[in-house]
């Protein structure tokens, strides 16, 4: 049995992350930290944990308590984990990474898109980034990973693969993209009052959102990214344009791609969010309109799991030489 921490477990990530690994079979939590919530018993902050975690308290976020743990978690916004990971990788075995700190291999974007100098650039290259589907060889193994975020996962696992297989040109690629409040994070925030999200959408980030290079990154095309924000809790729906590069079957072309993949299901219907709630699992659909010559890709996925704790988990286990599958759920909730 291997033991983790979580940096950052008062989080909807983090409070993800003890969920699932409360039923992981290989893991268990020895560390839970919190900030303003340090001191606090976890089934307090979350009652839905509790019968989970009854003996654990959020600690202070301090390194030095994770000495010796085979593997850390880290469910902190964007910045903290740069001053972190320096300290962190010589006290444990491996690093999980949830934010965009170590996501991004070119440092110089990380001040026209976070707006800021990354303090620690020389660990960039040390990283791997954490979409298994796609990068599963650099996971393998390794030491540190910077798991990858929802929007970008959704719209990698929808067009990567036609990048790669040459389907589709790779230049003008556009991705909408509408997810769930909670992926605005625990902290309350104007934007996401009830009395805001309800009976409201509304694309936000135009031209300028941050993980627009992720996403180019990782799908290998230049891309025109516009989020939205749904009057829901969980779950990411990318609709993604290209023109065809082949006469391919983009559908045909995924299917292929990923037959043999547990967390991804390939199919003719229109996915939806609602039936991946709760799961690790992304439903994908493609098409090629005759009439206007695009191609058009949907893909769907609960944005608290694989696009953030169970994307992690799975990550985790590849570095820790598990099986990738463990204590992930491939069902989902419904209704």
């Amino acid at each position: 049995m291997a033991t983790v921490g979580i940096f950052g477990a008062s989080g909807y990530t983090g409070a993800e992350l003890l969920r699932l690994l409360a039923g992981h079979p290989e893991l268990t939590v020895a560390l839970a930290t919190g900030d303003s919530t340090a001191g606090t018993a976890v089934g307090d902050l979350y009652p839905s944990l509790g019968a989970a975690y009854s003996g654990l308290v959020l600690a202070d976020p301090d390194p030095a308590a994770a000495e010796g743990l085979d593997l850390v978690f880290l469910a902190l916004p964007h910045g903290a984990s740069q001053a972190l990971v320096p300290d962190l990788r010589k006290r444990v075995g491996k690093v999980v990474d949830l934010a965009a700190d170590f996501r991004l291999r070119d440092p110089g974007l990380y001040p026209t898109w976070y707006g800021g100098p990354h303090t620690a650039p020389e660990l960039l290259a040390e990283f791997s980034f954490g979409i298994p589907e796609l990068f599963r060889d650099d996971l393998a193994g390794a030491d540190l990973v910077a798991a990858a975020g929802c929007y970008v996962t959704a719209a990698a696992l929808a067009v990567a693969p036609l990048v790669r297989a040459g389907a589709i040109e790779t230049e003008g690629v556009i991705v909408d993209a509408a997810s769930g409040v909670s992926g605005a994070g625990r902290v309350p925030k104007a934007s996401s009052h009830f009395a805001t999200v309800d009976e409201d959408f509304v694309a936000y980030g135009l031209l300028d959102h941050r993980h627009t290079p992720e996403i180019e990154q990782a799908t290998g095309a230049s891309v025109l990214f516009t989020p939205h924000l749904a009057p829901m809790t969980r779950g990411i729906l990318a609709t993604c344009y290209a023109r065809p590069a082949s006469g391919a079957d983009p559908l045909a072309v995924l299917a292929e791609f990923y037959a043999d993949e547990p967390f991804v299901t390939v199919g003719p219907a229109s996915p939806s969010t609602k039936a991946t709630a709760g799961s690790n699992r992304a439903l994908i659909t493609a098409r090629r309109d005759p009439r206007t010559g695009w191609v058009v890709v949907l893909c769907a996925l609960d944005n608290l799991v694989k696009g953030a704790s169970g994307q992690a988990i799975q990550c985790a286990n590849l570095a820790l030489g598990l099986p990738e599958t463990a204590g992930l759920p491939v069902v989902g909730l419904y209704p």
